[in-house]
C-alpha cells in the first residue's frame, strides 16, 4: 500500500507538502497541488481521513441522537445518515436518550463536544429548542426550530390520503391512538393534520391516549377501540398499530373486515404481518441522507437555516376494508 513517503518521492516534494495538499490545499501553489495529486493517483494513494480532519481542527465525525435506536423507524434514519456521512469521508456516532427524555439536551451537549456537528431527532417541544444554539453546527430531524436547519417529514399528504381512503370505504368515524409525549412536534403534526382531514371529509374523530409509541401501548389501546365500537383506527406509529392488530386478533375481531387499522411509518415488518398493515410511509431514508448533507454544509460554513420538507404517502394493504354492513 503506497504511503505519503512514496507520493512525496514521486512528486519530488517534501512529506510536509503532501500533507498540506490533502489537509490545507489552499496554502499550496496550484502547480504543486496538481503534481502531488497526479502522483497520488498514479500510485493509488488514499489520504488518511482522520489525519486530514485533525489538520483542519476537526474530529471527522458527525453525531446523531434519537429517541430509540432499537426502533426500526429510527434505525432507517440512522442507516441513511451513516451512508451519507461516509460519502463525505466522515464517520457517524449514534446514541439514544431512551427512557430519559429529560436528559436529551445534556446528552446533545456532551455529544457535540466529541463531533464536528450534531443531528438530533428531538422529543422536546419546538419552542424549547432555541437552547441548541450553543451546541455548534446542528440539524434537526422532524422538528422545526428558529435558526436551526431542519428536515421535516410532513404527514399532511399521507394523512389526507388515509382519511380519504377510509371515507371512501364507508367509514364515518375513526379512533386515533395518540403517541407521547404529545408536546413533541411529530405528535402535534400528526394530530393536527388528522383533525383537519377529518373535518374536511366530515369524519368523526375520537382520540385516545397519549401512549408511549410502543407495541405494548397498542395492545392496551385496542381494548378501548373495541369498547368504542370503532370501525377504523389510525395509530401514531406502526409499532402501536401492530399492537392493536395483535390484540384485536386475540379478541376475535377481524382486522380489515370488522375494523380497519392504519399505521404511520411503514417500518419493514408492516408488510410482513398478517393482515399486512396499511400505513403512511415516512421518507426516513431520504430524511436521514438530507439531514447529513445539510449538516456537512453547515460545518463547511453554510450559515443559512434551511428547512427541507419531504412528503409522505399512503401505502394500502389488507388491514383496511369496507365498513361492516356499509351503514356506519
Amino acid at each position: 500500500m503506497p504511503t505519503v513517503h512514496d507520493v512525496a518521492r514521486e512528486a519530488g516534494v517534501s512529506i510536509a507538502t503532501v500533507s498540506r495538499v490533502f489537509g490545507r490545499p489552499e496554502v499550496v501553489a496550484a502547480v504543486t497541488r496538481q503534481r502531488v495529486r497526479s502522483a497520488a493517483e498514479t500510485l493509488g494513494y488514499s489520504p488518511n481521513a482522520t489525519a486530514q480532519a485533525l489538520q483542519r481542527g476537526r474530529t471527522g465525525h458527525l453525531g446523531l441522537l434519537v429517541h430509540d435506536l432499537a426502533n426500526p423507524f429510527f434505525a432507517t434514519i440512522v442507516k441513511a445518515a451513516q451512508l451519507e456521512a461516509r460519502r463525505h469521508g466522515l464517520a457517524l456516532l449514534c446514541a439514544d436518550y431512551g427512557d430519559f427524555p429529560t436528559d436529551e439536551l445534556a446528552l446533545a451537549r456532551d455529544m457535540a463536544r466529541q463531533v464536528d456537528g450534531l443531528l438530533l431527532y428531538s422529543s422536546r417541544p419546538p419552542a424549547n429548542l432555541a437552547e441548541l444554539a450553543d451546541v455548534g453546527p446542528a440539524v434537526l430531524i422532524d422538528t422545526p426550530a428558529d435558526g436551526v436547519p431542519s428536515v421535516l417529514m410532513s404527514t399532511a399528504e399521507g394523512i389526507a390520503q388515509a382519511v380519504d381512503h377510509l371515507a371512501a370505504l364507508g367509514h364515518r368515524g375513526l379512533t386515533y391512538v395518540d403517541g407521547a409525549p404529545d408536546t413533541m412536534f411529530s405528535s402535534l403534526d400528526r394530530r393536527r393534520h388528522l383533525e383537519g382531514a377529518c373535518r374536511r371529509r366530515g369524519v368523526a374523530l375520537t382520540v385516545v391516549g397519549p401512549y408511549l409509541p410502543t407495541f405494548e401501548s397498542g395492545v392496551r389501546a385496542a381494548d378501548l377501540v373495541v369498547a368504542q365500537e370503532a370501525t377504523a383506527v389510525v395509530a401514531f406509529s406502526d409499532q402501536m398499530a401492530l399492537g392493536v392488530l395483535r390484540r384485536l386478533g386475540e379478541r376475535g375481531v377481524r382486522v380489515g373486515a370488522d375494523v380497519s387499522v392504519v399505521g404511520v411509518d411503514d417500518i419493514w415488518i408492516a408488510a410482513q404481518v398478517t393482515p399486512a398493515l396499511t400505513t403512511i410511509r415516512m421518507p426516513c431514508t431520504a430524511a436521514g441522507a438530507a439531514a447529513a448533507r445539510l449538516l456537512v454544509g453547515r460545518i463547511e460554513g453554510d450559515a443559512e437555516a434551511t428547512t427541507v420538507t419531504l412528503p409522505t404517502e399512503l401505502i394500502v394493504r389488507s388491514s383496511t376494508g369496507p365498513v361492516p354492513g356499509g351503514t356506519r
